[in-house]
């Protein structure tokens, strides 16, 4: 761990980094995390995913706004009234997964939190490249603060995401920003999203030669625009933004310039470093990502009180 990070780490993981780093070497050792390269490759991946488990109680609704729709999940807690909506971006290199593959994940969320689970169904690359997916996301969450009405519980908002999702969350909130909904936004998880991918920064040079990138942005000629790399973005102005990401994540670099250049904008970030956590890690079945996952949990609910 380099001596900079370590006011970031998060406490609680310090017991876990050794079984972390094993686990980490175990999947290196099966052939790591490298993503699709070719769109043969990307067809193959999407073929081999698990399926929708059907544990979940999620109920899909076509969010409308003006001449956009486009399909969410909505899950409720299980007991008691919802006290918020919590905006959920799935993980996927924006061309894999999907909302539906979320519900057992968002079911624990809204039992926990007390909130409803609103999941976007947003469109994939390269079939549908940007702008494709960020306007998916920004429909649901004018639908979420403009629209639903009855459909889901009025109340405080919350927004958050994984990798891709975390990126797309960050373009929601400079769209919502830019309508001057951003207000109504209590605070923003981001866990590893990837901030540059135009590979201008140092950080962002690190996975420029990743495919999703051509997959997702290929054909922009300029990809330092925020929507597609916020990085670059004006970011003054936002809510609350927590950061998780492991120390051996290829987006570490690219994760604390977004943090630096938030915080300079004058935003509150809570930056939290896992060390011997790869890209991914908050869905492994280890210690740390329970650790780093009842740490989300924690600070969503403290947005609400």
């Amino acid at each position: 761990m380099e001596i900079a990070l370590e006011r970031f780490v998060d406490p609680a993981s310090l017991v876990h980094v050794e079984e972390s780093r094993r686990y980490r070497l175990a999947r290196e050792a099966r052939g790591g995390q490298r993503g699709p390269r070719t769109y043969d490759e990307l067809l193959d991946a999407r073929r081999g995913m698990p399926g929708v488990s059907g544990e979940g109680r999620a109920v899909e609704v076509i969010a409308r706004v003006g001449a956009s729709e486009v399909p969410v999940r909505v899950t409720r807690p299980a007991e008691g009234d919802s006290r918020a909506t919590y905006l959920d971006i799935h993980p996927g290199g924006f061309y894999l997964d999907s909302a539906a593959r979320g519900d057992v994940r968002n079911a624990r969320v809204a039992d926990a939190l007390g909130v409803t689970v609103v999941s976007v169904e947003y469109r994939l690359a390269p079939e549908n490249p940007w702008p494709a997916a960020p306007e998916d996301c920004e429909t649901a969450a004018r639908w979420v603060i403009e629209v639903a009405g009855g459909q889901i519980p009025s109340g405080p908002i919350l927004i958050g995401g994984a990798s891709s999702g975390a990126t797309l969350a960050m373009t929601t909130l400079l769209r919502l920003r830019g309508r001057g909904l951003v207000d109504c936004v209590r605070g923003a998880a981001l866990c590893f999203g990837a901030y540059d991918l135009s590979g201008l920064s140092p950080g962002g040079r690190l996975y420029a030669d990743e495919w999703f990138i051509q997959a997702y942005a290929g054909h922009v000629e300029d990809r330092t625009i925020p929507d597609v790399s916020p990085l670059f973005g004006d970011l003054g102005g936002l809510p609350p933004i927590l950061m998780l990401v492991g120390t051996r994540d290829v987006l570490l670099e690219d994760n604390l310039a977004m943090a630096a250049r938030l915080s300079a904008a004058g935003n509150e970030v809570d930056l939290r470093v896992y060390p011997e956590a790869m890209h991914g890690f908050t869905s492994h079945p280890t210690p740390m990502a329970a650790v780093a996952l009842d740490g989300v949990r924690a600070w969503l609910a403290g947005r609400l009180t």
